[in-house]
């Protein structure tokens, strides 16, 4: 599987007993890829689920990433300079390591980051859910402008770490539930996030160069599978739909797309999570 440069590696040492203890269970492994503004942590409902139904969970860092909401609000710093080529070569380097390619699933810039990994044929199945767009996806709605505005309002951002206010954050994650939850959500989910990847992705299609691309056409990419929440306003149907109409191009792979009504960006943390995961591993056990 992947590769890594000898001495470049930034797999720590929580990832790599995880991806241990998946190689020792011989069990197929599912890999969970968290997006800006969550920690791996916010996948340990759908790891537990998933575990429950036969599948060994790995929950890949972004680099440096720490451990827990307080660590991440204590020193923000530490998710600056973070691009989606620096992302997706260290998720690719743990899962790189697993003796079994693994189904990977992916939320927001991690749905993204699912797409960039099963076109490199490192994944047995993906589901790619609000995915963040790459090049070739066009639409641009106002709600995901609005959304994004809260780091692209200030060149800077681009090499800082970001943090979401509650009205950003209720805007664009947590619109679709209560004033409660939503309130809930903030303080148990939202951490700083690096404001390069919201850079990158927005000018996507007017650079060539561009590190929010996805090999669409590979043969070895695998089935996909892409989630749009109906009320997303940071990934509307627009950009997701997009994303699936590029991916359907795939002669070689199934491809397919769902959308779930009455849900926001925050589907994958919020109430009715237990919904989005079980529509994600039916698409899974079909194919492993």
């Amino acid at each position: 599987m992947a590769a890594t440069t000898p001495g470049t590696s930034t797999v720590n040492e929580h990832e790599l007993e995880q991806v241990e203890r998946a190689n020792a269970s011989g069990l197929t492994p599912v890999a969970f890829v968290h997006g800006l503004w969550l920690l791996p942590s916010s996948w340990d409902r759908w790891a537990a689920l998933f575990e429950e139904k036969g599948f060994v969970a790995v929950q890949p860092h972004w680099p440096d990433d720490p451990e827990t909401v307080a660590e991440a609000n204590a020193k923000p710093e530490v998710f600056a300079r973070k691009s989606i080529g620096d992302i997706a070569d260290h998720v690719a380097d743990v899962i790189g390591r697993l003796d079994k390619k693994p189904a990977v699933i992916g939320h927001s810039f991690g749905g993204l980051l699912t797409q960039i990994l099963a076109g490199r044929g490192l994944a047995a199945v993906s589901v790619a859910i609000d995915p963040a767009p790459f090049r070739g996806v066009l639409p641009l709605p106002i709600s995901a402008l609005r959304s994004g505005s809260a780091v692209l309002k200030n060149p800077l951002n681009r090499h800082r770490a970001v943090p979401l206010t509650y009205d950003q954050f209720r805007y664009g994650f947590a619109n679709a539930v209560p004033e409660e939850e939503a309130k809930e959500l903030y303080e148990t989910f939202a951490v700083p996030g690096s404001g390069e990847p919201i850079f990158q992705a927005a000018a996507a299609n007017l650079n060539p160069w561009t590190e929010a691309k996805v090999d669409t056409k590979n043969p070895e990419r695998g089935p996909l599978l892409v989630v749009s929440g109906e009320l997303d306003h940071t990934v509307p149907h627009a950009i997701a739909h997009a994303s699936y109409e590029q991916q359907k191009k795939n002669s070689d792979n199934v491809t397919e797309f769902v959308e779930l009504e009455g849900r926001g960006h925050a589907l994958v943390i919020d109430s009715g999570w237990r919904d989005v995961a079980e529509t994600a591993l039916a698409f899974v056990q079909r194919f492993v």
